[in-house]
């Protein structure tokens, strides 16, 4: 019996990510002992039938915390924003969970046993949004010469989901957890009070970055164990991407130039990559060189 999981879910539209995420898991042998399972939040029969090939259990993702129904017509795929929170529900003979948003992938087998090493102990195990290549965290709007005003990603979003203004400034100046990849041990307690967190974003807020907010809060207001891993294991930074021509790998653009963990197309910047596998990427070398490079995964 495998004693740890990862989990992912997609939708039709992402379901090429999805397999692709699958694909670099299994591209390395220690996932042999490893369980991959799926929610499926709209993917077609045929997608259903190839991943089942590949993987041990796909089962539908439903909206666990209920939700007003303007809110998700015809946008199944927000689910991943509620049923993570309950991975356990999902898929309950674990010890060790791991999520991976699908527009994910992994490039070192580390990174993995990173996560789940950090978990241990009733932790949350994540990345942050921060980092010395990552460059500006927060945003400033300047007045009156030499006065400022902090915009704070946790901040906005604490108070758009309803969050009391104390609870808002405790999370402000905070390193932000990016919750697109984490691990928890099955009994850790954050389930149950990240999803008591959850439901108060889902009651007042958007549905976007709810579960994001929530868990944030459940670490820096509620106070629950964490371990913050470094940036290579959950790389969001796409342009700031270097690559090894000895090692054959990508890897983080400042000395010691360590490999990345998991490469992660999230957010805006990264669409044109997410949307299209062939899109090609202008590379810095770590010798000083440019190359041209796709960086999506492909066997």
């Amino acid at each position: 019996m495998k004693k740890n999981v990862i989990i992912s879910l997609a939708d039709a539209k992402y379901y090429d990510l999805l397999n692709e995420l699958v694909d670099s898991i299994q591209n390395f042998e220690e996932s042999q002992n490893t369980a991959i399972c799926i929610l499926d939040a709209g993917l077609n029969e045929d997608q259903k039938l190839e991943l089942s090939k590949k993987v041990d259990e796909i089962k539908p993702a439903d909206w666990d915390i209920k939700v007003p129904e303007f809110k998700i017509r015809g946008k199944e795929w927000l689910k991943s924003q509620v049923s993570r929170a309950f991975l356990t529900s999902y898929f309950p003979d674990y010890e060790k969970y791991l999520w991976i948003d699908a527009d994910a992938w992994v490039n070192s087998w580390d990174a993995v046993e990173l996560f789940f090493k950090g978990c241990e102990n009733n932790k949350l195990s994540i990345a942050t949004s921060a980092d010395r290549a990552y460059g500006r965290v927060l945003r400033a709007e300047w007045f009156l010469g030499s006065f400022a005003r902090i915009k704070s990603q946790n901040y906005k979003h604490a108070k758009s989901s309803g969050f009391s203004e104390k609870i808002a400034r405790q999370v402000a100046l905070k390193p932000h957890l990016n919750i697109g990849v984490f691990a928890l041990e099955k009994n850790a307690p954050h389930w149950s009070k990240w999803q008591e967190n959850l439901k108060k974003a889902l009651s007042s807020g958007r549905i976007w970055g709810s579960e994001q907010i929530a868990m944030n809060i459940t670490i820096y207001c509620d106070n629950l164990a964490v371990e913050i891993l470094p940036a290579y294991c959950n790389w969001t930074h796409i342009a700031g991407l270097k690559f090894d021509k000895i090692k054959n790998t990508l890897v983080e653009p400042y000395l010691p130039n360590h490999e990345i963990g998991i490469i992660h197309f999230a957010g805006k910047n990264n669409d044109q990559i997410r949307n299209n596998k062939n899109f090609i990427s202008k590379i810095e070398t770590t010798d000083g060189e440019f190359i041209q490079k796709k960086l999506r995964f492909s066997k």
